[in-house]
């Protein structure tokens, strides 16, 4: 009888296990590569010049050696756009989301998401996929990406304090 019961128990733990690893699809959340970030408004006059306004609006940010956009912002040599630039983003709430502009599934820094102007969602050029920037925080919505799911790289903002309005880190 023991025999019976402890047997049958072998069989459902086999297959819980087979159900498990059968069932895991495996996500590689750290396809984009570690990129210094760090972004500064200094002042509620930079954030209002150089930010976004509001609920749907989104920009760019990319320094590089080669390349400044916006290419009037006054960045300094402590200025880190992550590995393929920043977008900044406003919810529907209000809350600043920000992102890595690199794609995730094709995970190059010269591979950048675009929003299309009245767009709800960033796009990929070469492999077409879609991401939700606005809702679901940067979860991708079609194309190779989203089969895979890879995520756009989020990154954090917060008061800088008495000297700086607001900072973008890691």
């Amino acid at each position: 009888m023991i025999r019976s019961h402890l047997s049958r128990l072998c069989v459902i733990m086999l297959s819980l296990i087979t159900l498990i690893i059968a069932g895991c699809h495996s996500v590689d959340d750290e396809r984009i590569p570690y990129a210094e970030v760090r972004l500064t408004f200094t002042t509620v006059g930079d954030w209002n010049l150089y930010g976004i306004g509001g609920a749907g609006d989104c920009k760019r940010f990319i320094f590089t050696n080669k390349f400044r956009t916006p290419g009037d912002f006054p960045y300094t040599s402590m200025d880190r756009t992550g590995y393929g630039g920043l977008l900044l983003a406003m919810d529907a709430m209000g809350n600043l989301v920000v992102y890595d502009l690199a794609c995730p599934y094709e995970a190059r820094a010269d591979v950048r998401i675009n929003v299309a102007e009245g767009s709800t969602y960033a796009e990929c050029p070469d492999c077409g996929s879609t991401y939700e920037i606005y809702t679901n925080y940067g979860l991708p919505r079609s194309g190779p990406a989203a089969r895979d799911g890879y995520a756009l790289k989020r990154y954090s903002s917060h008061s800088g304090g008495a000297l700086e309005y607001l900072v973008i880190t890691r």
